[in-house]
């Protein structure tokens, strides 16, 4: 399943949970140098999912707090919990 998310690097309380527009937040601690906040995005993605983190792939936003994700995920599973991260304000 692909989903847009949002980070939000350099955060004191790192978390996934939250809307952004159509995205989820995810806010790490790593600052946003040299690719550390996206891999820390991936890694906290991959645990909200229940995944590995090999099974979270990032599709565009190399560089940008605004990213797509590709996760290996069972479809419904994923969707019931994107809803329920999505629903999570922070």
């Amino acid at each position: 399943m692909r989903i847009a998310v949002r980070v939000a690097p350099g955060s004191v309380r790192p978390r996934v949970g939250g809307r952004h527009g159509d995205a989820l937040v995810v806010a790490v601690s790593p600052p946003a140098v040299d690719g550390r906040a996206t891999a820390a995005c991936l890694a906290a993605v991959a645990a909200a999912f229940g995944v590995p983190a090999r099974r979270v792939r990032l599709v565009t936003g190399a560089r940008s707090r605004n990213k797509i994700l590709d996760i290996e995920v069972d479809e419904e599973t994923g969707a019931g919990v994107l809803q329920r991260l999505l629903a999570a304000g922070g």
